[in-house]
């Protein structure tokens, strides 16, 4: 009894090992719902710095911040109320600036630039900045880190979604004689 139970107990076995097995089919991944969930993360995580942001500055009592319409926010620490020139692209501005973290820590200590407006990459938050200055006027940035060096940094000193503050003042502005 013990052998012949034994021998169904194989033959059973025998039977379901040589049975064949089916290939699994890969999880099929929507690449337009994947790229809607990176978005849809990536808009609150912005939503989040922003909010942060906004409260940091409302404490800061001293200086009054204006909100920008492409995302940062700035204040003058020299404002020229006489001059009308401003920048625009392709006109030459030399700047100095230097780049904190928003508690004023040094990032990168003051320097100064020759900057071909919208020619040239450079910081996306202080590009449309220099846009809103007329030579002679130093204005204080805080640019969200989307604006500023983003999920990468700058590979350096500034991490990443790191937000950054930086006083930049347009010491001259060549304008381009096509503008």
């Amino acid at each position: 009894m013990l052998k012949k139970s034994i021998q169904i107990i194989s033959v059973l076995m025998l039977v379901i090992a040589c049975k064949q097995q089916q290939a699994r089919r890969p999880k099929q991944h929507s690449t337009s719902n994947f790229y809607e969930e990176v978005i849809a993360e990536n808009k609150k995580l912005n939503a989040l710095e922003k909010a942060r942001l906004e409260a940091f500055l409302k404490q800061d009592t001293t200086q009054t911040y204006i909100a920008s319409s492409t995302g940062f926010w700035y204040t003058y620490n020299v404002k020229d109320t006489v001059k009308t020139e401003m920048p625009e692209k392709n006109d030459i501005v030399e700047i100095t600036f230097n780049i904190t973290d928003v508690l004023g820590n040094v990032i990168y200590p003051t320097q100064q630039k020759t900057y071909k407006v919208d020619k040239e990459d450079f910081i996306p938050g202080l590009q449309d900045g220099i846009k809103l200055m007329k030579q002679g006027e130093t204005i204080t940035f805080v640019i969200p880190s989307y604006r500023a060096f983003g999920v990468t940094g700058d590979g350096n000193k500034i991490g990443i979604n790191q937000p950054i503050k930086s006083t930049l003042t347009i010491n001259k502005l060549i304008k381009n004689e096509i503008n």
